[in-house]
């Protein structure tokens, strides 16, 4: 049997040119308009790669073309989007013609979201049981991830001062929690009464720990700093294995919110909860939740056969 070798990752030259002065203008309007470092990052990085001295439509699509042999649809539509963010503000900044202004995105093959079944969430809560520090905290972790659907960063950045309602982002009375989205925008996630006592159980261990003074909610373990969005998914993935369960931090957020109309939810609803400003991740999950009710029913009508 042939192993399929991994490919080589691509180095990206990324020498910008005459672009160069504008790509720094460009990175300082998008820190202007609040966005996220990472999403500043992936921005300014696909149009540092692309970036030549003359322009036009056929260099766009003679690009897409490129990328579309090399890497995923998904990848490559992220770099369209930046690409075409760049060039709008381009375009109204020096007055000039947009290139991409009648192009059409690059299709991007729906894949199927993993939603976890009843089984897998059971095993994870198991593989957490125990009374020390790290088990509690990793019990809290997941319960939060489950019952509110946030994503990894947000739930790193969550803070905690007891007894200051200031300095803490989290109401275990009203079983609240005020994250901090994408460009750092609050919303409020609300929890179960499941998760809350797990959180309350987690805090209270929290007390006793070296680094309860610290301003964020999860300290780690053996005199390391807090958990940042990485240790998070480091921390998830560890759990998983130990159970046998394939996870990471955002197959919470996609669980949430595929499971989110069999709950009687509203879609606006959902689009408030999750932070979302447009309807697009609204259509996508609405259209695998009804794929996965879908093969819900037919399971049942199969099981049901004489």
């Amino acid at each position: 049997m042939t192993v399929a070798q991994p490919r080589p990752r691509l180095r990206k030259p990324l020498d910008a040119g005459p672009f160069q002065p504008e790509i720094g203008s460009f990175r300082l309007h998008l820190a202007g308009e609040g966005k996220a470092a990472k999403t500043v990052r992936i921005y300014t990085g696909a149009v540092q790669w692309f970036a030549a001295a003359h322009l036009n439509r056929q260099d766009v699509q003679r690009w897409m073309v490129w990328l579309l042999g090399r890497y995923s649809d998904a990848y490559v539509s992220n770099q369209y989007r930046a690409l075409q963010q760049f060039f709008k503000w381009w375009a109204e900044e020096e007055q000039l013609p947009d290139p991409m202004i009648r192009l059409r995105p690059p299709k991007v093959t729906g894949k199927l979201v993993p939603v976890f079944t009843s089984g897998e969430l059971s095993a994870l809560e198991k593989a957490c049981q125990g009374r020390t520090f790290a088990q509690r905290r990793d019990t809290a972790v997941i319960a939060v991830f489950t019952a509110a659907g946030i994503r990894g960063s947000e739930l790193a950045g969550i803070g905690y001062g007891p007894g200051d309602p200031r300095r803490s982002d989290v109401d275990l009375r009203n079983r609240e929690i005020t994250v901090h989205g994408k460009g750092g925008k609050p919303r409020i996630a609300r929890i179960g009464y499941e998760a809350a006592r797990a959180l309350d159980r987690y805090i209270r261990a929290r007390a006793r720990h070296a680094q309860a003074r610290r301003p964020q909610l999860w300290p780690g373990t053996r005199n390391r700093g807090p958990l940042t969005a990485s240790g998070i998914y480091q921390m998830i993935a560890r759990r998983g294995r130990q159970c046998g369960v394939k996870v990471f931090p955002h197959r919470f957020r996609h669980h949430f919110s595929h499971t989110w109309p069999d709950r009687g939810g509203a879609g606006g609803d959902l689009m408030e909860l999750n932070g979302w400003a447009c309807p697009q991740m609204l259509r996508r999950h609405g259209a695998s939740a009804r794929s996965a009710r879908a093969r819900r029913t037919c399971d049942r009508i199969m099981d049901d056969r004489p």
